[in-house]
């Protein structure tokens, strides 16, 4: 099969594809084709080498899968040749603690998609039955590569872990870019007010049409002062940080009296410096979030059929032209996301 490595990490990164082994499912594991899958900032950081920690050597990178099912392995028992799938971001046993509470992306054996094993920038990839997920009838093949991340991870932070409510104000930074975008659309389908924090004003328009109330376009004033402004200085209930370290300071500005920030976007490990009195006088409460459960994958696939948010897909990409989807990801162009299609000649 071919598969897609980074042969050097560096700002254009050198990228090939490959001829290697079909892999062989383990008893527990199903052989998915793979039809398409997501390339994400995730992906794009490994690229530029500035995310090593927990990488595999020569890892095959991506994380957002969808496929069919050509094999299974004999103790497979809830999925059959020709089911169409999507799988979770890790490769989950099924019979531990976590794994049994609901707790999947956190399994304690489990390894990462694309990061601590194998991911799906192939023709093809062995997961684990606990991993995968069938999909309803109805739901696009290519666009539900995104059901898991970035739809199913917005909808775990902005549901489970802020728990937003109806009529709460929400400001999403970095909403211009895959996991903001969805991350609007998931608090406006529950009924939130949404402010859009974006440093591309060309997005506007497609940001208030997934569901924003208003867009914050980055410039000279400090989007604090605009959402305080816009909320009688009341500040918002809940932000979702999609973006990273460097929207912090304004972001605790945001934050109304006891409201909640959830943390989603760092993945790089950079240190920031706090003013911790935003913090504390605020009565704030501050979450880490990351991966995505089996449950909320399959709501987001329920709400994508229900017509509540759609998995955006900017662009579709082979293998081949990978190193194009690495350019307009570091030029921040997409608004959703670019996908690979790796049986796509």
């Amino acid at each position: 099969m071919r598969a897609l490595f980074l042969k050097q990490a560096g700002n254009p990164p050198v990228l090939e594809v490959k001829d290697i082994p079909t892999p062989e499912p383990s008893p527990f594991q199903a052989l998915v084709r793979v039809t398409a899958c997501g390339f994400c900032h995730h992906d794009r950081s490994v690229m530029a080498g500035v995310l090593r920690r927990g990488v595999a050597p020569d890892v095959v990178l991506g994380h957002e899968i969808s496929g069919v099912i050509e094999e299974t392995g004999n103790e497979v028992t809830s999925l059959n040749t020709g089911d169409r799938v999507v799988s979770i971001l890790t490769e989950a046993c099924g019979r531990c603690d976590r794994c049994n509470a609901g707790r999947e992306h956190r399994c304690r054996v489990g390894q990462g998609i694309g990061h601590g094993r194998y991911g799906g920038f192939a023709e093809y990839i062995a997961l684990a039955e606990h991993s995968l997920i069938r999909l309803p009838d109805g739901l696009d093949p290519v666009s539900s590569a995104l059901l898991a991340c970035p739809l199913g991870v917005a909808l775990q932070a902005v549901q489970v872990t802020a728990q937003v409510k109806a009529g709460e104000t929400v400001v999403v930074t970095g909403a211009g870019g895959g996991l903001g975008s969805h991350a609007v659309q998931v608090a406006a389908a529950l009924g939130a007010h949404v402010m859009a924090v974006s440093s591309s004003p060309e997005k506007e328009a497609s940001l208030l049409e997934l569901g924003a109330s208003e867009v914050l376009v980055g410039g000279g004033l400090d989007f604090a002062e605009i959402v305080m402004a816009l909320t009688e200085d009341k500040g918002a209930e809940v932000v979702i940080d999609a973006v990273g370290s460097a929207l912090y300071p304004s972001i605790l500005r945001s934050l109304a009296q006891y409201g909640r920030l959830v943390l989603l976007g760092e993945i790089v490990g950079e240190n920031v410096n706090l003013n911790l009195v935003d913090v504390i006088f605020r009565d704030a409460t501050v979450l880490g979030t990351s991966g995505v459960s089996r449950a909320a994958v399959k709501q987001a696939a329920s709400m994508v059929l229900d017509g509540h948010i759609q998995p955006v897909v900017d662009l579709e990409l082979p293998l081949e032209n990978a190193g194009e989807g690495y350019r307009l990801i570091t030029e921040r162009k997409p608004t959703g996301r670019i996908v690979l299609l790796p049986n796509d000649r």
